[in-house]
């Protein structure tokens, strides 16, 4: 059975075929037809849209809950709801003051929607979990305390980094006692979700993260399960120090390099899922293109401790048959190559014009962002900027392109840029999959406006 696959995988088991767990998350609402915000809020709605992933896709595992602001509603940020994504954080309590919130504010299973996910992760258990394996997603702990102290934790971290080591450290036992009780609720396999991990360097996540992030990999073990560690962006330079956290899965987007991540953790025996496009290929392209996406993987390198899945939480507006069509190659490879073996992918790129910037009477910063309001790495991105606009409004201008609207796909291609999220100045690239200090970023918008003088 399915589920018997991922735990082996996970385990680093010989498994008779390559295992796939798709992240449905807001998009199950879609398949019957309900909002992002209605299957986050109401638990019949979100059963019964997990059921239909489940008999649509044939998953041999499968998340319950995509949604990383479920911790960060519970300790007071206020969160923006959306019909067709999760929710995002718009407000963060700690953004004026440096402080560790009280240990009483750790969520309990009365806390927030916790009962609400608790009881659904019960009800899925009764109805397909002897087949399924069930995924119970965390907020990872620097991307939670993220969501506490905003944009502030990125200068924190240069100029405090013994505070922001306490906040992760603090957001770390929330991570334990989430998974604890989602353990409890049974679910196999915990993913500690944490798309920033891929905004800082190494050597930050050394000092500040390790230990934190370790603790929980290490409980999640403690307690007779398994755990993934999923991030977004183009976390090529982190997957080493994640692998030195010692979880048993890595999961990342298409930013990486999948065969040459796979080098890296093959060496730590962790086992690695990923990373079919989310918007070129699951929501724009055709079954084809699908098709071709997991056959790419699956020629590329060996299947030992290889799960295939999206590169994250699939777009609510995902066709059905795309996503069918990755089902049918995972489990019939042999069939989707020779339905692919004469088919060439048409790249569809819209004409679009690039701004004359030495013209320009502003500078114009530029964000090209997987998806602002899904992405958490694309939103703190985003955020830097309007964090500081009040301060560089009379020299400078920003846009925002969404990877997920054909014309900035297209714009994006046309800029040369292969990863996101980006931040562009003039044309220029200036941080990738990097985000900048509001000193940083407000000092090479005046260096490039006194260039216009």
């Amino acid at each position: 059975m399915g589920r018997d696959l991922v735990l082996q995988a996970l385990r680093h088991e010989k498994t008779d075929r390559v295992p796939w767990v798709p992240f449905a998350g807001v998009h199950a609402g879609k398949l019957k037809g309900y909002t992002g915000e209605e299957i986050l809020k109401d638990p019949d709605k979100l059963l019964e849209s997990l059921l239909e992933v489940n008999k649509l896709y044939m998953p041999d595992g499968m998340p319950v809950v995509f949604d990383l602001q479920i911790e960060a509603e519970i300790l007071g940020c206020d969160l923006l709801w959306s019909k067709d994504n999760p929710p995002s954080v718009k407000s963060h309590p700690l953004s004026a003051e440096k402080s560790i919130p009280c240990r009483c504010k750790i969520p309990t299973k009365e806390s927030g929607r916790i009962p609400m996910i608790l009881d659904v992760m019960r009800r899925l258990k009764v109805e397909i979990g002897h087949k399924t394996a069930l995924y119970g997603l965390v907020c990872g702990p620097f991307t939670l305390a993220s969501h506490l102290r905003g944009t502030n934790i990125f200068m924190d971290m240069i100029k405090d980094p013994a505070y922001v080591k306490s906040l992760v450290d603090y957001c770390a036992e929330i991570c334990i006692q989430m998974s604890d009780l989602y353990i409890e609720a049974g679910m196999d396999v915990i993913a500690v979700v944490d798309p920033l991990v891929s905004q800082i360097s190494p050597k930050h996540i050394e000092a500040m993260l390790s230990e934190g992030f370790t603790a929980a990999f290490d409980f999640i073990r403690s307690r007779g399960a398994l755990s993934c560690f999923f991030v977004c962006g183009n976390a090529s330079k982190q997957i080493e120090v994640m692998c030195k956290m010692n979880p048993d899965g890595i999961s990342v987007d298409e930013n990486v390099d999948l065969k040459t991540a796979k080098e890296i953790t093959d060496r730590y025996n962790i086992t690695i899922g990923g990373n079919i496009p989310l918007t070129t290929t699951m929501l724009w392209g055709t079954q084809q293109d699908n098709m071709k996406a997991v056959i790419d993987i699956l020629d590329a390198m060996d299947h030992h401790n290889l799960i295939i899945s999206p590169g994250c939480d699939m777009p609510y507006s995902t066709p059905l048959e795309n996503t069918v069509a990755v089902a049918q190659a995972v489990k019939n490879p042999d069939d989707a190559r020779k339905m692919i073996e004469n088919y060439t992918a048409v790249v569809d790129d819209i004409e679009v014009e690039i701004p004359d910037y030495e013209n320009l009477d502003k500078v114009l910063i530029e964000l090209f962002t997987l998806d602002p309001d899904q992405c958490a790495a694309c939103t703190y991105m985003v955020n830097s900027v309007a964090d500081v606009y009040d301060e560089i409004k009379d020299i400078a201008d920003y846009k925002v392109y969404k990877y997920f609207i054909r014309e900035d796909i297209a714009r994006t291609r046309k800029m040369g840029l292969e990863n996101l999220p980006t931040m562009c100045i003039d044309g220029e690239q200036k941080w990738v999959s990097i985000i900048p200090s509001k000193e940083e970023l407000v000092g090479e918008v005046r260096k490039y406006y006194d260039k216009k003088r």
